[in-house]
């Protein structure tokens, strides 16, 4: 097998558990609807309800067993501390494995775009089924039809709609379409707060989901012995003065009047594959017990125990020991906090209650805590209304850009409250022997623990070569860690391991450019290029100089990049090289 295949064979090989986890949900969904689906259409107890509603029945169950499905996968994406414990802890001995936990997001909107299709599908079956209950109403089943008479629509609409099920259902349905709507691209770029506001109203999508399956408008028969669904009741008949089939004539002859015609036919619930069902007593009707309360009380709970942890965990506000205001809107807080431990690439997400009583955010930690040190810090970029209520909280007192204050003046800061830290894809990075990090503009944030932590002490970690890419629009950019990138390269230069790193810096604007000249940021400048990366003859030379190796792929930065990137570690080469690609994203 030459190189080239072996790379092919590889990539399918990596592939393979994601596409298999992927296959399960889908199975499950399937399997879960075909299986309600058949239940509902054959099974026995349902015969005279099916009778009444037909398709629409079938249909709006088979659609709640794929919502109760997805209402309870939807949740385990966002237990932050299960997943990070997953990572963190080794339990998941699998590196292909723990990969799929960088995919909790993308699955939690899956789990949410099925949710919201099942739903109309759901709501579009129970018109149906209100419309047939009016035109199929039967007198003989009073228990079992929700409609008071034949033609009963306009008054049998209201009725549903104002009873617990009808109600809660249409509240539900707009609650969802308020979450979907603000969870689109454009809202939570324009303004994050609609989507952070509407996106917790799914508390109040499961109080009322819990409401709306006790309603019990839909029933099952319960005695299936004593009235087999279809059967020949004499009793009854002989009550109706009706007649019977000449078949039952020789077993009932006191209550036979007259003969059937003898060119009619036996119906057929009378009889099937030449035996006749007869009934003892009318046919009793029960409504179900709500099997949603089995689906999604058992994540329900555990993402309420987490939440309860996460809370008090966090309900000691942090001790702020600098702020540091750095070019093109770059705020730098540092932090400490009693028992505050974090790996490299990790997050926290901040909460002050001066800036807004309910929201919180995330950001990736760009300091973590170590032996010798216990600060922590985070760098922010000033973008919304949140970060700049919060800088200007901040730096409320400060006449400079840049402020270093002392501990003893933490009474100048706002509360400040920590939750976390939780995983990401980039606690891995020192964990591959080649790792390749890319960072659009803030998106360096990720890689500075990692930096921050290399300039510590390297030799502890399987990571033996990093290759550092970051691409900036304005100069400036570079002096967020300008000094961090000069101390490792020059403890590299002192330990005899100048090849450990490759950085690579990328000016996308010339404007400006001649203020990097210096002595101070020497090292950075001979490794600033203008342009763009040209990214297929990157991946080209790392494939090339690390020949048969897999090579971990990190990206934090701009949609367009992290595309082209994806699809380059997805190609194969003919050095054997494999890539495995992986890209920040908040869950």
């Amino acid at each position: 097998m030459n190189a080239e295949k072996f790379a092919h064979v590889n990539f399918h090989l990596r592939s393979l558990v994601s596409v298999s986890f992927q296959f399960v949900w889908l199975s499950l969904n399937v399997w879960l609807f075909g299986k309600t689906f058949l239940l509902y259409n054959e099974g026995l107890q349902y015969y005279y309800l099916h009778q009444m509603l037909g398709l629409g029945l079938c249909i709006s169950r088979a659609s709640a067993s794929v919502l109760n499905l997805n209402c309870c996968l939807v949740l385990l994406p966002m237990c932050r501390v299960l997943l990070a414990f997953l990572r963190g802890s080794q339990k998941v001995a699998s590196k292909k494995t723990r990969r799929l936990l960088d995919k909790s997001k993308t699955f939690h909107v899956t789990c949410g775009v099925t949710i919201g299709i099942f739903s109309v599908l759901h709501v579009a079956a129970h018109l149906v089924n209100a419309l047939n209950f009016s035109e199929n109403y039967n007198e003989e089943f009073v228990t079992l039809n929700a409609a008071n008479y034949r033609g009963e629509v306009r008054q049998l609409s209201f009725h549903i709609f104002v009873l617990i099920p009808g109600l809660t259902g249409v509240i539900m349905v707009l609650v969802l379409f308020l979450m979907f709507t603000a969870s689109t691209y454009a809202i939570r770029v324009s303004n994050y707060d609609i989507f952070w506001y509407t996106h917790n109203l799914f508390f109040v999508f499961y109080m009322l989901l819990m409401l709306h399956v006790s309603g019990g408008v839909l029933k099952y028969q319960t005695n299936l012995e004593e009235h087999p669904p279809g059967c020949f009741n004499p009793n009854k008949t002989l009550r109706q003065n009706l007649t019977v089939p000449k078949a039952f004539e020789e077993l009932f002859p006191d209550y036979t009047t007259e003969s059937f015609p003898e060119d009619l036919p036996v119906p057929e619930p009378f009889v099937q594959n030449s035996f006749m069902r007869v009934c003892s007593e009318e046919p009793k009707f029960q409504s179900h017990f709500p099997e949603t309360w089995f689906w999604i009380s058992g994540p329900l709970c555990l993402y309420c125990v987490e939440r309860l942890y996460r809370y008090i965990r966090s309900n000691k506000p942090v001790t702020i020991t600098a702020v540091i205001s750095h070019p093109s809107n770059v705020l730098e807080v540092r932090m400490m906090k009693d028992d505050f431990e974090a790996r490299p690439g990790q997050y926290v997400i901040l909460h002050c209650p001066r800036v807004s009583a309910l929201e919180s955010h995330p950001f990736t930690l760009t300091m973590c805590p170590t032996d010798t040190k216990a600060t922590f810090g985070v760098h922010l970029k000033v973008v919304g209304d949140w970060t700049e209520r919060f800088r200007d909280l901040l730096l409320l007192h400060s006449n400079q850009d840049t402020e270093i204050l002392p501990i003893f003046q933490q009474r100048r800061y706002p509360k400040l409250y920590v939750d976390g830290p939780f995983g990401s894809p980039f606690e891995e990075s020192l964990n591959y022997e080649v790792s390749l990090c890319v960072a659009g503009g803030i998106g360096v944030t990720p890689f500075a623990s990692v930096l921050n932590t290399l300039l510590d002490g390297w030799k502890c970690y399987k990571l033996r070569r990093l290759y550092f890419i970051w691409v900036c629009r304005d100069i400036e950019s570079f002096r967020w860690f300008a000094d961090l990138l000069c101390m490792l390269h020059n403890k590299l230069w002192q330990e005899n391991r100048p090849d450990y790193i490759n950085i690579q810096l990328y000016l996308s604007q010339t404007d400006g450019i001649q203020k990097i000249i210096g002595e101070k940021y020497q090292a950075l400048n001979s490794r600033l290029l203008i342009g763009r990366p040209r990214w297929k003859l990157l991946f080209d030379d790392i494939a090339k100089c690390n020949r048969r190796k897999t090579v971990g792929v990190f990206c934090c930065g701009p949609n367009k990049i992290s595309k082209i990137l994806h699809k380059l570690s997805n190609s194969s080469n003919s050095y054997g090289t494999r890539f495995e690609y992986n890209k920040e994203s908040f869950s």
